[in-house]
């Protein structure tokens, strides 16, 4: 079990955040990487908003189309720091961030596909 794993989904998430944002401040800022870190700061600190709002949720249905959006947000984060990392990104940080990354997906995925009956 690595670190990582000990934390509960919600401290997950606050985790991948506040690494997303230390990654960008870490970027030198260019024309080109300027867009795709604000877009990556936007998705990848969304993925623990999201995941905050399902389990307030007021229904199984509203839990679920929450879920889905972490899944999302999770899948659009992982566009952008492949793109980053593509930019010039590419260090320690964003190469465990990109890992993290997959991992929420296929956790956001695995939620949703239980809650829809499919294995």
């Amino acid at each position: 079990m690595t670190e990582i794993d000990k934390f509960p989904l919600n401290e997950r998430t606050v985790k991948f955040a506040e690494d997303i944002i230390d990654l960008c401040k870490s970027v030198k800022s260019s024309s080109i990487s300027h867009p795709i870190i604000a877009q990556l700061v936007r998705s990848g600190t969304s993925i623990g908003a999201n995941y905050a709002e399902a389990t307030a949720a007021s229904s199984k249905k509203d839990f679920r189309n929450k879920i889905f959006f972490c899944k999302k947000e999770a899948q659009e984060t992982r566009y952008w720091l492949n793109l980053l990392i593509k930019a010039g990104g590419k260090n320690d940080l964003s190469a465990k961030l990109a890992d993290e990354c997959q991992q929420l997906v296929l956790i956001f995925q695995r939620i949703t596909s239980t809650i829809d009956g499919k294995k």
